[in-house]
């Protein structure tokens, strides 16, 4: 049997995209973004709890991050986790786990008012956000 290895996000950029260009001119972004779940505790408070993901997209998806995308933007990630490991110049292994990002969304309105999501150039409809989303599924 086949393993699944996908990832859905919702959240906001921690800061704006680290865009860089390999060789043949191929771009890679790389990116924090922090999704917040918020919950109620035994007593009744409410309790916010962040997580903060490495996002990495590629090629077209890493340019339109560069043009479009700063911190503080809303956007929907779908993609899979990849851990890569290294040694530090003492000689220490490290590890990295990132979000490779396939598909982007930019959940932003537009500063014009229009209420067009994703700033210029973006989709021509209303894309449901956080709030909008169905409910998480029980396993």
């Amino acid at each position: 049997m086949r393993g699944v290895n996908r990832v859905m996000l919702i959240g906001n950029l921690g800061k704006d995209p680290d865009v860089q260009f390999l060789e043949g001119n191929i771009a890679v972004a790389k990116f924090p973004l922090a999704t917040t779940e918020t919950y109620k505790d035994r007593t009744g408070k409410l309790i916010s709890q962040t997580e903060w993901h490495t996002v990495v997209l590629w090629r077209g998806l890493a340019e339109l991050a560069q043009k479009y995308l700063h911190k503080g933007s809303l956007i929907y990630v779908e993609g899979r986790l990849r851990t890569r490991n290294w040694d530090d110049k003492e000689g220490h292994r490290k590890f990295a786990t990132e979000v490779v990002g396939d598909n982007l969304i930019m959940l932003d309105k537009r500063a014009d008012g229009s209420g067009m999501p994703g700033g210029p150039g973006g989709p021509e409809e209303d894309i449901p956000g956080p709030s909008d989303a169905p409910p998480p599924m029980d396993f």
